[in-house]
């Protein structure tokens, strides 16, 4: 069963639940409009980041997706976003996604270390079978990433969802497996 107050962390960054006033500090770190070409949302427009706060809070306080705020840690500052959610307890399945990063942090391995965190969480704490991630099919570098932290390409949904700019994505899926979870930790703690 998921704990919708538990807080991850490592080192350098924590993960809590978000929460309504962290609205002011997404603000700060959401304003570069390209950042949000891949996400289904365009949270560089303050209306919209508000709507994505508020619908964050929503989805948490009903349980059906837990949404993270991720601080890092030396500054004490929202540096961006992840989120399980689609959570199948009958079929020990879960969703990691819902994932950015501001600008200044992207490349520095901190999309890596929330990951970690969350499969470790999802293997080790709640027992979970299988954790899967989908991004836009033309997002090579969310793709990349992917396969970085070990998640196996499984297959296109063509047309899958409508984003901000009324293009239809197609999404990609890739997941992890908890029979591949022991090599994949290994190689984060070597």
């Amino acid at each position: 069963m998921i704990d919708f107050n538990v807080q991850l962390e490592n080192d350098s960054i924590l993960l809590r639940p978000i929460e309504l006033n962290d609205y002011l500090e997404f603000l700060k770190i959401t304003t570069e409009k390209l950042m949000w070409y891949y996400f289904t949302s365009d949270l560089s427009n303050p209306v919209d980041l508000k709507f994505w706060v508020d619908n964050a809070v929503h989805d948490l306080i009903n349980k059906v997706r837990l949404p993270f705020a991720v601080i890092y840690k030396p500054n004490n500052k929202i540096i961006g976003s992840s989120s399980f959610g689609n959570y199948s307890k009958r079929d020990s399945r879960i969703e990691i996604g819902w994932t950015w990063v501001s600008r200044e942090f992207q490349g520095k391995g901190i999309n890596n270390q929330m990951k970690f965190l969350m499969m470790q969480h999802c293997f080790e704490k709640l027992d979970i079978i299988r954790v899967e991630f989908k991004t836009d099919v033309l997002n090579i570098h969310a793709r990349n990433a992917l396969k970085r932290i070990g998640a196996t390409e499984e297959g296109i949904l063509r047309s899958h969802t409508l984003m901000t700019n009324n293009r239809r994505r197609d999404s990609i899926y890739y997941s992890v497996l908890n029979s591949e979870w022991p090599n994949i930790s290994s190689k984060y703690n070597s």
